[in-house]
């Protein structure tokens, strides 16, 4: 009995850790510092700020990325369908030239940034990344609306667009 109930929790931990959702950013997260097109250093905070008042679509992405790839094209119709809703794109890539390469390869049209911090760092650490593409939605007020979305399709993530 005792072994079933350690089971049990055991399970429910993991899962309530999975399915974790936040509204906010950590001081951590937002500290976290980027790299623009221009090249300039950004902390996350900035790029927020930048889009304060307006819905943010936010993709964590790479280039080298076949599911990424594969959701650009509905990233794109969701950018026709919501021209209101401002679109910002986090690279994963190995590399800024890469990542520089692949946005104007696939003409990706939004706001770039380089997460030069990688996957460990404190915002992949704040997101749990575990997976990519990652798809964000934060609100008009800054609140964090979906904290995990891996697909464009996802009901709560075409709720929060409309």
């Amino acid at each position: 009995m005792k072994k079933l109930l350690l089971v049990a929790l055991f399970i429910t931990t993991v899962l309530s850790c999975q399915n974790r959702v936040e509204t906010q950013f950590s001081e951590a997260a937002l500290n976290d510092q980027f790299v623009a097109l221009s090249g300039e250093s950004v902390e996350f905070k900035t790029i927020l700020e930048n889009h304060k008042g307006k819905t943010l679509f936010i993709d964590v992405w790479a280039s080298w990325c076949k599911d990424c790839l594969e959701g650009l094209p509905s990233v794109k119709v969701l950018q026709a369908k919501y021209p209101e809703v401002d679109f910002v794109f986090l690279s994963l890539d190995k590399s800024q030239n890469a990542w520089k390469k692949g946005i104007d390869r696939l003409q990706i049209k939004g706001d770039h940034y380089f997460m030069q911090s990688g996957w460990k760092g404190a915002m992949g650490t704040f997101l749990d990344l575990d997976w990519i593409p990652r798809y964000m939605i934060i609100d008009q007020q800054g609140q964090i609306k979906v904290f995990k979305a891996i697909k464009t399709s996802d009901k709560t993530l075409l709720n929060n667009l409309k």
